[in-house]
Order: structure tokens, then sequence, then C-alpha cells
């Protein structure tokens, strides 16, 4: 997808935030090096991987290795540490280990800059440090369900009935949206997604599925996406892409298109999908005029005839978690951002660049205004059963590393995916619930069809 962005304003100083005119090389204030912020690494997905994948003559995919056979892998933290192909097709470059550095908090306001030859969002805006909870914890409205057809109790104070607006009829107090908090499961996979405890809506969306190959065997997908709290209609682009990459990928694995060059093509149909969310009426944007175009972040995750496939835009995350706890969990994922950006080329230690206000903002997205960013691919050929968890950074603030996702990790993840992903909303709950929180997660390798949660 290659669109240019919109110049909503003069970019600043990513030292000071003084206006630069356009063409400056250096800060006229500070004298900051306007140079030095790199420009995202070039990312060519590569259509077929080792061996032929002829769409039309079946699945001809290498299969999993035995379970726990060979030596024991070293440590592992990223994508790089575990044997893999990158979208180019080359192996995984190996990186230094996982940064220390502490979750961000969600809310803390953003400045607009748009540094030379890439494109970064500093534009979220200032969101109170509370939002009040127009009903009490979901965790616990999702206990007082009501038979079918049986009047709707209010879960504030279980006496007064609801009416058809949402509200109840005897404390007045607002019911928990459909979208407030969502479950599905599908066969083998499970997600569940979460407003959190701070946000007034929920702006994260996500498809789980499973389908078999044309050979027979079974595969199952999920794609989680986080919207941009700082676009227009966050909610509409992430439920957007969600719904069109997963409808895309369980309709090209039966045909027997390649796992990775699914995911290609599901990111794509994703990002134009956002991108005609753009196409709004213009007197729509006349009242709000200084909004950006719709926008969200990506991560998916296809687990198939013995391959993990993973693709991602922005700083949603994939993880590998595998059953035997003594064995590393590893991060299948790298961020779109400026932190990440800023230690790939060498500018900063990854202690330097994650301490700096500017870390997490992300400098790739599914939108109108997106700057040209190739989807990110990637395929693994675990040796071992596990469980991938794809999820918004509303989970991984709260465990950020690879080891701290496998601790929360319930042991039984991989044969019951719901309660599992329950289990870590619940986590993100917990620990203050600062943002939108969606889980989804796939047994490796792929279970018989009809196999799901105990």
């Amino acid at each position: 997808m290659s669109q240019m962005p919109q110049q909503a304003a003069l970019a600043k100083c990513p030292s000071c935030a003084e206006p630069l005119e356009s063409g400056d090389l250096f800060c006229g204030a500070c004298g900051y090096d306007l140079s030095v912020v790199p420009a995202p690494p070039q990312d060519h997905p590569t259509l077929t991987m080792t061996g032929p994948a002829t769409p039309a003559d079946g699945v001809d995919w290498p299969a999993p290795d035995p379970a726990g056979s060979g030596a024991t892998p070293p440590t592992a933290h990223r994508a790089a540490d575990v044997p893999g192909t990158d979208s180019g097709g080359n192996p995984l470059h190996g990186q230094e280990q996982q940064h220390p550095h502490e979750p961000r908090e969600p809310h803390e306001p953003r400045e607009p800059h748009e540094p030379p030859a890439s494109g970064v969002r500093f534009d979220r805006p200032a969101e109170p440090e509370e939002y009040p909870l127009q009903a009490p914890d979901p965790r616990v409205a999702a206990d007082t369900a009501v038979p079918e057809g049986a009047a709707k109790v209010c879960v504030a104070c279980r006496a007064g009935q609801v009416d058809d607006d949402g509200y109840c009829e005897n404390c007045g107090h607002a019911q928990p949206r459909e979208r407030d908090h969502m479950e599905r499961e599908s066969g083998p996979v499970a997600a569940v997604s979460d407003r959190g405890l701070r946000h007034h809506r929920n702006e994260d969306s996500f498809t789980v599925g499973h389908t078999a190959l044309s050979d027979g065997t079974p595969a199952a997908v999920a794609v989680v996406c986080d919207g941009v709290s700082s676009a227009t209609r966050p909610d509409e682009a992430s439920a957007a892409a969600a719904r069109t990459a997963g409808d895309l990928l369980l309709a090209a694995l039966p045909r027997g298109t390649h796992p990775q060059q699914a995911m290609h093509e599901a990111i794509v149909a994703a990002a134009q999908a956002v991108d005609a969310l753009a196409g709004e009426p213009a007197s729509a944007r006349e009242h709000t005029p200084h909004q950006n175009a719709p926008a969200c972040t990506f991560v998916g995750a296809v687990v198939a005839s013995g391959l993990l496939v993973v693709g991602w835009v922005g700083d949603s995350r994939a993880y590998w978690v595998p059953a035997d706890r003594s064995a590393p969990a590893a991060r299948l994922t790298e961020d779109d951002s400026w932190a990440a950006q800023m230690v790939a080329a060498g500018l900063m230690n990854e202690a330097e660049a994650y301490a700096d206000e500017r870390a997490h903002a992300i400098t790739g997205w599914l939108g109108a205004d997106a700057y040209e960013l190739e989807p990110h691919t990637a395929s693994f050929k675990p040796d071992r059963p596990g469980v991938v968890v794809v999820c918004t950074d509303g989970l991984w603030n709260y465990a950020e590393t690879a080891e701290e996702m496998a601790e929360i990790v319930p042991l039984d993840a991989a044969t019951r995916p719901l309660h599992g992903a329950r289990v870590l909303v619940g986590h993100a709950l917990d620990g203050g619930g600062h943002d939108n929180v969606t889980v989804a997660l796939l047994p490796f390798p792929a279970p018989p069809q009809g196999a799901g949660s105990a």
C-alpha cells in the first residue's frame, strides 16, 4: 500500500518540539540533526517459501519436526531467536536481547511529528486519567446472563429491568454495550476483547476461525486489530480490517494458497478496507477538519500443516509460548515504532530508546494517511507443541517480554483457549486496564477438526 500522508501542520523537532520549516536538516532552536531518524527497513514479502507451493495442486508444505526432537534450543526472546524466514524469504537476523523498558501509559499526550522519510504517529490526544464506567466491571456483568426471551435485569442494581435504549428503568444505569466485552470461539481458536477500565469505548476488534486445507489438514486463523485513538472512527477501522483479513484467509487457505502468501494478501486487503473508510462525504469532514483518517494496527497468525505464520503492521504483537515451560518462549513480531527504528539503526541502545517519551509512537499503521510500508510476514516451524498469543498492547503493556507472557498464559491454554484468553484479559484488567485489551489464542499444531475448549 502506498499512500501520501496528510500534512495537518508543520513538523516539530523531535528533541525540543520547535516547529520546522520544509527542507530543514537541523533544528534552528537546539541544533538537533533531523537526519538521524531512520527510514523503516525495506520488507519484501515472499509469496512462496522453501519448496514449491502450487495453489492448484494441494498442499506440500513441510511437516513439523517431532516434538522435542534435537538439542534444546538456546533461550529465545524474539522472532530472530527461533528458526524462521522473514517476508523476503531470508533467515531472520540475530538481534540483541529483549529490551528491558517499562510498559507505557497509553494515555500520555503525543505531539504531531513527521520525521523525514518515515511516518510516525505522535498525535494521540490527551485523555482523562479515568473515564466514568458506564456499567460495572464486564467480568462481573458476564455472570448476569438471563435466559433468552426473559427481561434483562440491570447489572448495577440487579433489580430494575432494562429498557429498549439500554438503560435501567429503576436506577437509570447504562448497560454494557455489545462491543464493551466480546468473546468468541471457533474450533481450536478463541479470542476475548474488553473495553478496559479507562476507555469510554472498545476500539479493538478481532476475527477467529478454523478451516481445512485442500489436503484436508486443519488450519486455525486469528486476526487482532487495534484502532488508533487519535484517528476518526478507530472502532470502525479495526472492525473493517479484522473482518476483511479474516474472510480472505479463511477463503484462501482451502484453495491451497500458501499461508504466508495468504497473510500478505490479507494485510493488503485489510489496508484497502480501512482506506475506503476515509472516503466520507465532504460535509462530514467539515465537522472534524483536524481529524486523521480512520486507522488501526494489525497482527494475525495462521497455524497450518506444521507451519506458524504471522503478519503485522504496527505495535500489536504475537508471542510463542511452548507447552513445556522449561523451553524458551519467544516474541514473533517486531514493533513498528520509533524506538525500534532507533535501535535498528544503531543510534541508541534499547535502554535509551525505550526510556524516551517517543518510544511507543507507531511508525506503521493501516489507513489512508499511512506512509508507504509493506506488510511484515514471517514463518516458523516450531519443534514442539505450544500456543500462539496474538494481542494488542492493552495486554502486552502488562506482560511485555516473552518470559512475562509465558508466566501468565495458563498451562492448559492450548486445550482451553477461551478460558486462557479470559485469564489474560483479566490479568490486564487487574493490572489497571488502562487500554482496550484483546487477545486470541491458537494451539500449535492445529488439532483435528471439531476440537475446542473443554
